[in-house]
């Protein structure tokens, strides 16, 4: 990757930089969605572009999961100079995505009425969910594929590819939608179409790079190892849950808004979704701009170098917090006219209101994040896991529950801060641990090697 620990400072940059304006686009895809779909359809069609992005958000999942394992254990055996061994690994990894993205297709063409009343659809926003899930469904293959390549051309060392791929899909999106939504009046599955035709625009500009001299990393024949599975597998476990953890957000709040507050709050929890993804999404790209710097050096056996750029991760992320913050008490009645006409002007303050309540999670989101990201790098799966499946999950709906008792359905809005600041003390645990770890096998190597 052409690493060098005098430039990791301004490597961090790089990697950072790039992997974070990458997740803003694909942040951006489903935001373009709900802008048209709102402008050219109308609130509740807006509602039913959130109440499916939960699917879409588990096929970001799914692939990083696999993605970000195969990226680790690429990055490693590259550190050591094991450049066949890499190349069998990754062509595995996609061989698998594949067969994967079949599967979850053939799921959502033949049930994407069940799938719609899974994720929470009512009878009045049902017809919506369906027809951008029949629309979206057969590009599964797209989404599970054009991730990771973001991710793996990255661990290749092109990490200004990954930007200008996705930067391109997101204009070519924001085109179709227009196109597709408002001359050709396809409504939300043009909506659905357009990021799907995007998706599949992505895969031939990856596939330039990686058939090309350019490519460490390339397709290679393999024979199948399900050690490489497994173990990819249990390393991006942690960053497959932190980059779901969005979409189980929304799928249990989208649950619990219907239930306490009724389908029109369901509008103003889609617009401060987009806030939430793309702070989530951001802290992820800090953390993956890190992931394959810190695999790398750690397959070096340069651990010092590792806890730098665990520093400069944590600063970026307090920095990244403190900008979404700032933007959701003095940017929020912007973002919320792109999608709610000023005369609705009830449901345009309520919007407002619970936008910026729902911002102080990002205080605790970061560290959470990052550190989760960390430890799936230096293979600490456990720490990770725990810390993505605490915020994602158990703690989420834990908080959720104690809101909604001791406050009623207003309390749904403090849930998320409630829920990231449980996790967090199981961070600085794991932390505390893993520190104190280092430390012994620091004397222990002094003592063997004085």
């Amino acid at each position: 990757m052409q690493l060098k620990e005098s430039h990791l400072k301004q490597d961090f940059l790089r990697f950072m930089l790039a992997s974070m304006a990458a997740q803003w686009v694909f942040a951006l895809y489903t935001m373009v969605d709900g802008i048209f779909v709102a402008k050219g359809v109308s609130e509740l069609a807006l509602s039913a572009v959130n109440l499916a992005s939960p699917y879409v958000n588990f096929l970001f999942s799914v692939s990083l999961l696999f993605a970000v394992g195969v990226s680790t254990i690429a990055a490693m055996r590259m550190g050591q100079g094991k450049f066949k061994e890499a190349n069998q690994a990754f062509s595995q990894i996609m061989a698998v995505l594949v067969v994967i993205s079949l599967v979850l297709t053939l799921v959502v063409m033949l049930w994407p009425d069940a799938l719609a009343e899974f994720l929470g659809a009512g009878e009045g926003v049902k017809p919506y969910v369906v027809e951008y899930l029949v629309h979206v469904g057969p590009f599964s293959i797209c989404f599970l594929i054009v991730y990771s390549f973001e991710v793996l051309v990255k661990t290749d060392g092109h990490p200004r590819l990954a930007l200008f791929a996705v930067s391109f899909g997101c204009i070519l999106n924001c085109v179709l939608d227009y196109l597709f939504v408002f001359p050709f009046s396809m409504g939300v599955g043009g909506a659905a179409f357009a990021t799907g035709l995007s998706q599949l625009a992505l895969i031939f500009i990856y596939l330039t790079h990686f058939f090309s001299h350019r490519a460490t990393l390339t397709f290679v024949r393999f024979s199948f190892d399900w050690n490489i599975f497994w173990r990819s597998v249990k390393i991006g476990i942690p960053s497959g849950l932190t980059e779901w953890s969005a979409g189980i957000t929304t799928f249990l709040f989208n649950h619990a808004i219907m239930a306490c507050l009724g389908e029109e709050a369901i509008v103003s929890y889609t617009i401060l979704a987009y806030l939430n993804t793309i702070a989530v999404m951001s802290m992820a790209g800090i953390a993956q701009g890190a992931q394959p710097m810190i695999s790398y050096y750690l397959g070096a056996g340069k651990k010092s170098a590792c806890q730098q750029l665990l520093s400069y991760a944590l600063l970026s992320g307090g920095v990244m917090s403190g900008i979404a913050i700032g933007f959701a008490f003095l940017g929020a009645d912007w973002m919320v006219s792109l999608f709610i006409p000023l005369e609705k002007s009830t449901l345009y303050a309520e919007s407002v209101q619970v936008m910026k309540i729902f911002s102080l999670s990002f205080l605790f989101s970061g560290i959470n994040i990052i550190f989760a990201g960390y430890f799936t790098s230096v293979e600490a799966p456990v720490a990770s896991f725990v810390i993505s499946v605490g915020r994602g999950f158990f703690t989420l709906a834990a908080a959720l529950i104690v809101s909604i008792f001791l406050w009623g359905g207003e309390g749904i809005w403090w849930a998320a801060s409630l829920s990231e600041l449980l996790c967090l003390a199981a961070t600085f645990l794991f932390a505390w641990q893993h520190r104190k770890k280092e430390k012994v096998c620091h004397k222990d190597c002094h003592r063997l090697f004085p």
